[in-house]
């Protein structure tokens, strides 16, 4: 009788208790990553992170601000699922010919005073975490008006962040490196995604009264995954309270962020977590939270280098338009410039380069009419996608390249006028596969129309998923230029081959450029979320060679331009400068022909975020390994341990280095080529230079 009494009083007890005691938690399956969520008093969702025992996340809150509908507090929890899942999946191409995925999941069904259902979805993985939000299909709720997102990040310290400001229109900034205390996201206070921080702890010093600020060595990066149907997310920054609150992209002209059919799940939140930098660079946390690919046959998508018409236009000495900057009110004044890029005999000469030195492809920018009224304009309907300007001969070239062994890369500029390229997109793919091209090149320059739209909003967002269905339908692999930043796409869609979507060599041409340190941040934030199409391999690094009033630089050394083949991932790398320039220097120009594009494994030889990186791969098809090793603007020194290499096998490893007296701005030419034999354990010293790299082939006897 007395035990009846004890366990109705427990139960009484318990069904007494405040939802804020309602909570509950799921550890990654080695243990070291741990979600612990719930609900606050007043129902609204949370979640907090553990990382090796260490509070990385703090109490956060979670919701969605609905129009008209309250899915921010108000919640009960009706059930908690689990499942644990152990595989792993070959992507057709990567950084790794196989990936495993490991996780925990913890399923939270919640109802709110209206009895209306959203579910919580977290994964815990050894290597950081995801969260999503779902609202299932339900009586009453067929359209979701969504004012924003209210997912927050709340850091335990101060963290040193590598961040770029939050532009709705475009992610091509260079990159700030500060607390998040000092972010300043001009002008909307947010910052983009993905975000690397880096943990600071205050430790108070026994001897002393002063607060010491000491790294602990975990790093986080907050990105996002499966991004379909919805804006990207920014987070705006509470310096105060060193919170991250999402910030979903809207329209310009409207406070709605997202309009969605029930049912309906936003993308996975994912926050990526390591013992130090290098762990970052090996995660895959956005890849394996991505959906698995949708396509039946991924035979036909192959990496590939290219060479491309291209680069002579951003140095100045052709253009991509035909006609120059003439009057073109009548088409009796439409006489050729003589500066075109794109004609057929120019189209030939690069055709022969890329034949002669083994590229796949050979990209050709400025070959369609509408270029001489597009800059600047908004204009709705300016390229014809199927129309090459006469001094293109379209059909003579596609028949060139072929015999030759060469595919032509199609180029579609839209000028972002996107209802016209929609409007073409089935004509201009299948013009594509008449002229034997498998491979296109988008641009989004300039505002979005319809007006008001942003290149990360839904709408957009939205447009590029299209444009990888429809080109996956006439089997065509996409790099897109100006468009959303990748999120683990091509995981699903692998056809969506890479990206720009950051600030790539280009900047060098005709700008301040890129700061020495760019490409030691980039491959610890935007690369995260997939290739880039980073345009590497510049020879002629001073743009005085062109015109002697020009004081533009590339901020690198030509040994450090080889380098980013291994250390800026992409499975597309252009070898991006003039034909001529190589043709002076083909001793250097041997490792572009020779490096690889596709990987079996990969591994992190030295790295710190905005400081050096320096990464090993191993070729997809044969026992080589290819190195790259980069520093910002310090010169450095590293042993590079070759214990990655197999055991009892010799190889030639071909070092490509800075030379005697390299500097990036002050001496950015000598290469240094060297030829040693190794096997596995023996150690490559390798000198870098201000704003340096070295360059190495591994390949077996």
């Amino acid at each position: 009788m007395h035990k009846q009494l004890l366990f109705l009083f427990v139960a009484i007890l318990a069904a007494c208790q405040p939802e804020a005691d309602l909570a509950t938690s799921v550890s990654s399956p080695g243990g070291n990553v741990a979600i612990e969520t719930g609900l606050s008093d007043n129902g609204q969702p949370w979640y907090s992170v553990s990382f090796n025992g260490k509070p990385v996340v703090g109490k956060s809150l979670l919701g969605l601000d609905i129009q008209e509908q309250n899915f921010k507090d108000g919640f009960k929890m009706t059930n908690t699922e689990t499942r644990s899942y152990s595989g792993s999946w070959k992507p057709p191409y990567g950084e790794y010919a196989e990936i495993a995925e490991n996780f925990n999941e913890l399923t939270l069904h919640l109802a709110n005073a209206d009895g209306q259902k959203m579910n919580l979805y977290f994964k815990a993985f050894d290597d950081g975490i995801g969260f999503r939000y779902e609202i299932p299909e339900q009586e009453g709720l067929d359209t979701l008006v969504v004012m924003d997102e209210l997912s927050q990040f709340q850091m335990t310290a101060d963290n040193k962040s590598w961040w770029i400001p939050g532009d709705w229109d475009s992610n091509e900034h260079v990159y700030s490196t500060s607390k998040i205390s000092e972010i300043d996201g001009t002008p909307y206070n947010e910052a983009e995604t993905p975000i690397h921080t880096q943990r600071i702890v205050d430790v108070h010093s026994v001897k002393t009264p002063f607060i010491q600020m000491m790294d602990d060595g975990t790093h986080l990066l907050i990105h996002e995954a499966a991004l379909w149907d919805y804006p990207a997310m920014h987070l705006h920054i509470d310096r105060e309270n060193l919170l991250f609150n999402s910030q979903l992209i809207p329209s310009e002209h409207s406070s709605v962020k997202s309009v969605n059919t029930v049912p309906f799940k936003t993308p996975w939140r994912s926050i990526t977590l390591a013992e130090d930098a290098a762990g970052i660079i090996r995660s895959n946390l956005v890849l394996n939270l991505n959906d698995p690919c949708v396509l039946d046959d991924v035979s036909w998508i192959k990496p590939q280098k290219y060479v491309g018409i291209w680069w002579e236009m951003h140095v100045g000495i052709s253009t991509w338009d035909m006609y120059g900057s003439q009057d073109m009110s009548s088409a009796t004044n439409r006489t050729p410039s003589g500066k075109h890029g794109a004609t057929t005999e120019n189209t030939k000469r690069y055709i022969d380069f890329a034949a002669e030195h083994g590229f796949d492809g050979v990209l050709v920018e400025g070959w369609n009419i509408g270029w001489e009224d597009w800059f600047g304009k908004w204009i709705d309907s300016v390229f014809s996608f199927t129309t090459p300007y006469p001094d293109y001969d379209i059909d003579f070239l596609s028949k060139y390249a072929a015999d030759k062994g060469v595919k032509i890369i199609m180029h579609h500029e839209t000028s972002s006028a996107v209802p016209n390229y929609e409007s073409q997109m089935e004509d201009a793919y299948q013009f594509m596969k008449d002229h034997g091209m498998d491979a296109v090149k988008t641009g989004y320059v300039g505002r979005i129309i319809p007006k008001g739209e942003m290149h990360d909003g839904q709408w957009m967002v939205n447009h590029f998923r299209r444009v990888a269905e429809t080109t996956a339908k006439y089997k065509i692999a996409v790099n897109s230029h100006e468009s959303v930043r990748p999120f683990g796409q091509m995981r699903t869609y692998p056809n969506w081959w890479a990206a720009e979507a950051a600030r790539g060599n280009e900047f060098n041409a005709w700008s301040a450029g890129n700061p020495p340190e760019h490409e030691t941040i980039l491959p610890f934030t935007r690369i995260k979320g997939g290739g880039m199409d980073y345009t590497p391999g510049i020879f002629e690094v001073r743009m005085s060679a062109y015109d002697p009033k020009k004081t533009e630089v590339v901020h690198t050394t030509v040994a450090k331009q080889l380098a980013l083949y291994v250390t800026m991932y992409s499975p597309l790398q252009m070898a991006a400068d003039l034909p001529q320039n190589y043709e002076k220097r083909l001793d250097v120009f041997k490792f572009i022909e020779d490096v690889p594009v596709d990987w079996q494994d990969t591994k992190v030889l030295h790295a710190a975020v905005g400081d050096h990186l320096g990464i090993a791969r191993k070729d997809k098809n044969s026992d080589n390994w290819w190195i790259g090793s980069i520093t910002d603007e310090e010169a450095r020194s590293f042993d590079l341990k070759l214990d990655f290499l197999d055991d009892g096998k010799t190889y030639t490893a071909t070092i490509y280095e800075d030379g005697e007296g390299a500097h990036w701005k002050d001496n950015p030419y000598p290469v240094n080529i060297r030829t040693v034999e190794v096997k596995k354990g023996d150690v490559i010293e390798v000198n870098l230079a201000a704003g340096g790299g070295a360059a190495i082939g591994v390949v077996a006897n």
